[in-house]
């Protein structure tokens, strides 16, 4: 495999990997110091690296991995590619999210077709340069100035050291000035002692230059103010400069971050190790849209309900867009997740513990579980008309309330979760039939939306086209169109030249809409998407 020559444009690596434990934040404080480097006016993107075998996050259950956040071109990936969109306001693509997986398959793949001519096949140097030709393809072919890269998972770990061993072979391969480590530890707080310890932090650095590489930034996230005592016990221990240890503290938004950072000297710092001149952030309109998630008028409280709750990050980007749209809005935010099974027998005195909401939100999902619970919530804010928002499989499982509780038809299903019903309102997409393998079968990406006029829809969006991403491999049965359009349903968005329904609502509601796309995926900070705003601002209202 030939390398990519990369020395006539000078793109600048950060590299973040951590240490102590997993969850750490370490997207956060990737994308954050992206945001602060794009905000000097540099062209800036990220790369996740998931040192997992699976090939993308397609098939991972969402409670234990989190989201799977769909890029626009199809891509089913970490959720940090999601943090990093959100924070760059940029679109990535699948690209951006390197695995295990992916990189042994196209070492396997050249071998078989005998690009390495009879070699033996080796981590060092061939899947270690696939690695680093993955990461330079990206920053050539997007002319970056700057490529941030974080390492999934906890330095020790094994699946982790082809990557770790590739990025240290970048620093000798780039020289010095093109390539800055930031190492993401842990300060913890025993109550018995009430002092924040730096050992750990110690024990994960050491780890780290064992496997070659040496930190230039520490960030070390802790539930207080680093204090100046474990910032000198981290500089000594660790053999970095006190001021290239930064506080990664606890603050009531992650958009605070990249301030709590720049405010520290991360700048300064990154200027003279990457021999960068006269970098000056220009904070725009980002303060502001950070300070937005501060100040509000009113609380306003939404019901999630879902399969997924136990973990809350199995839907941080429906949490996100929420939140979006609140801040805009000057609301501040309650979200309360309820696992939908608690609702799977019909008992009116549970379902009217949700008339204390101002807005009733149903998440993507997959699969039998709690979708009686569902289908018993979506019919409940349509009876008590209560502001009503559904998303894919929420969307399809609407549709299946409607069609039971006003049109009479009451068996009805979808074939996901009764592969025999006799009135499939819900069916598996045609085209998917003949698939076996679940992953990468579905419909992915994004795909062009028809907005008919005169519609809620249409007001929402005030277009006739949106474009949206998508992540289902179930769709509306059109053969029932009519007689749920003759009940007062009104399906108002189709894609596909009018193949695939995509949105649906109901008037005289005070809001009810639901769509088969995934609009959480297009939210920003400071820019809401409008379903999520438009839902938000009546449930604001009080009654």
């Amino acid at each position: 495999m030939q390398l990519i020559n990369n020395k006539d444009h000078h793109v600048k690596y950060i590299f973040v990997t951590g240490g102590v434990l997993s969850g750490l934040g370490k997207g956060v404080i990737t994308s954050s110091i992206a945001k602060i480097l794009q905000l000097t006016g540099l062209k800036v993107s990220c790369v996740k690296v998931d040192p997992y075998v699976n090939y993308d996050a397609g098939t991972m259950n969402p409670i234990a991995h989190g989201e799977v956040f769909v890029t626009c071109d199809g891509g089913e990936c970490d959720m940090d590619i999601g943090n990093y969109e959100r924070f760059l306001d940029i679109e990535l693509s699948s690209d951006h999210n390197l695995t295990t997986g992916r990189i042994y398959s196209e070492v396997i793949n050249d071998e078989r077709e005998g690009k390495f001519l009879g070699q033996c096949v080796q981590i060092i140097p061939h899947v270690t340069d696939a690695i680093k030709n993955k990461l330079r393809k990206i920053s050539n072919q997007e002319c970056l100035d700057v490529l941030v890269i974080e390492c999934g998972g906890t330095v020790g770990d094994i699946e982790s050291l082809p990557f770790l061993e590739a990025f240290r072979q970048m620093k000798l391969e780039e020289g010095d000035y093109n390539t800055l480590f930031v190492h993401v530890t842990l300060a913890p707080i025993l109550d018995v002692v009430g002092e924040q310890k730096t050992k750990p932090t110690q024990h994960s650095v050491q780890e780290l230059r064992r496997i070659g590489i040496n930190p230039d930034i520490i960030a070390v996230r802790c539930k207080n103010i680093l204090s100046n005592d474990a910032r000198r016990k981290v500089s000594l221990f660790a053999n970095i400069s006190s001021n290239c240890v930064l506080s990664c503290h606890d603050v009531k938004s992650i958009f605070l971050v990249p301030e709590i950072l720049a405010n520290q000297g991360i700048i300064s710092i990154i200027e003279n190790k990457l021999k960068l001149q006269n970098l000056f952030i220009k904070w725009s309109n980002w303060k502001g849209i950070s300070k937005s998630f501060l100040e509000y008028n009113k609380e306003v409280n939404i019901a999630v309900v879902g399969k997924y709750v136990s973990l809350p990050d199995s839907y941080v980007s429906v949490y996100q867009a929420l939140s979006h749209a609140a801040a805009k809005l000057k609301n501040k935010l309650e979200v309360t997740w309820i696992d939908s099974e608690k609702f799977d027998i019909t008992s009116k005195q549970k379902l009217s513990l949700l008339k204390k909401y101002e807005g009733i939100l149903i998440p993507g999902g997959f699969g039998k579980r709690g979708s009686e619970g569902i289908i018993n919530v979506a019919n409940f804010a349509r009876e008590a008309n209560i502001p009503f928002l559904g998303i894919c499989f929420g969307f399809q499982l609407s549709l299946v309330s409607f069609a039971r509780n006003v049109c009479g038809i009451y068996n009805a299903n979808s074939t996901e979760i009764d592969p025999a019903t006799n009135d499939p309102v819900v069916e598996f997409m045609p085209e998917q039939k003949e698939i076996n393998n679940l992953g990468g079968t579905m419909r992915l990406g994004r795909h062009k939306i028809l907005i008919n006029s005169n519609t809620l829809a249409s007001k929402i969006y005030s277009q006739n086209f949106i474009n949206k991403r998508h992540r289902h491999r179930y769709e509306f049965n059109k053969k029932y169109l009519s007689v749920l359009h003759k009940n007062g349903m009104i399906l108002s968005g189709y894609s596909d030249n009018g193949k695939r329904t995509e949105i649906l609502e109901i008037p005289h509601h005070k809001f009810y809409f639901a769509f088969q796309y995934h609009a959480e995926f297009d939210s920003r900070p400071g820019k809401p998407e409008q379903a999520f705003e438009s839902f938000m601002k009546v449930a604001s209202i009080k009654s």
